[in-house]
């Protein structure tokens, strides 16, 4: 009994280690990008055959989740003292599962991350798949070890990363074998335009909780050298960029509102508006009131909520 009790926790360690929520956002944001918005896309006179197949699909969403997972990890494995003043409940480096285990499930899923990926670039004769998601894992040591220590250039490679997410799916589909075909270029051109228009929602929201998360751990941050914004420029600052940011992301949602009257997708208004808009309005109020470490932590949690909300927005697109 206490064997499998002690497994059981060190089971529960190792997918807190992983961040399991935030893999299912990736896994949530692939599938309905390829079902509701990718495979619509390409069914057009000519019925192309889409070159991510289902089954290559699958392998390529798997391969971004290892990365992802992996990334995570190594940021854990060198935040370790930094964790043990901004969330030391939440510890589990070295508390429950030991540093050696951690590097090493770091490079096993790294390494079945880009192998995966390899195998999905061959298939689909893309060679930019397999680079994309190999930059991905090289970026994230690097982000871990230096870059998330550094003014802005963190903050800004992990929202990069998060749109890489959706645009992995649109540079999976790219065929320059038939780019010049008219009604091909027609379909890709389209979802471009949403690959672009998610992507680059996914990396305003996340830049603007990357630096939330920046002035919720700056205490921790500040006693090990880093030298983030809320740090090196002071919390108003940090407060007024993330601010600046989303009153951009607010203003273009509310022109793109005008994009889908024009188009008659009058389903898509109402979500867009009181699920998304309304509640980015809400936090750029609470965000200039915010003063502690707790309604920092709350405000990061709203932010992920309306990006919950930006994904499953999709689907309006399937029934439209």
């Amino acid at each position: 009994m206490a064997k499998l009790s002690s497994t059981l926790r060190l089971l529960g360690a190792f997918f807190r280690l992983i961040r399991w929520p935030n893999l299912v956002f990736i896994v949530l944001t692939q599938v309905l990008f390829y079902y509701c918005i990718l495979l619509p896309d390409l069914t057009g006179p000519k019925n192309y055959d889409n070159a991510l197949r289902p089954a290559w699909f699958y392998l390529l969403s798997l391969s971004s989740i290892l990365i992802a997972a992996a990334g995570y990890i190594i940021n854990d494995y060198f935040d370790l003292n930094i964790d043990r003043v901004n969330k030391p409940e939440r510890l589990v480096v070295d508390k429950i599962i030991k540093r050696r285990w951690t590097i090493l499930w770091h490079w096993i899923l790294s390494g079945l991350g880009v192998i995966i990926g390899a195998y999905v670039s061959l298939k689909v004769r893309n060679p930019f798949v397999a680079l994309g998601n190999f930059g991905c894992v090289v970026l994230l040591w690097f982000y871990s070890t230096t870059f998330k220590r550094k003014l802005l250039i963190g903050n800004v490679l992990i929202s990069l990363m998060t749109a890489w997410v959706i645009l992995v799916l649109y540079v999976a589909e790219f065929k320059l074998a038939v780019f010049r075909d008219p009604v091909y270029h027609l379909m890709l051109s389209r979802l471009f335009k949403f690959a672009s228009l998610y992507g680059g929602f996914a990396f305003i929201i996340s830049l603007i909780r990357e630096v939330v998360k920046d002035i919720e751990d700056m205490n921790g941050d500040a006693r090990y050298g880093c030298r983030t914004m809320p740090i090196v420029w002071g919390v108003n600052v940090a407060k007024v960029f993330a601010a600046t940011w989303l009153v951009v992301l607010i203003g273009c949602l509310v022109v793109i509102q005008f994009y889908v009257l024009q188009n008659g997708w009058w389903i898509i208004l109402p979500y867009c508006a009181f699920l998304i808009i309304v509640p980015l309005i809400w936090i750029l109020r609470k965000l200039y009131k915010a003063a502690t470490q707790a309604e920092y932590h709350l405000l990061s949690g709203y932010i992920k909520a309306v990006m919950l909300a930006g994904i499953l927005s999709m689907v309006f697109i399937k029934i439209v």
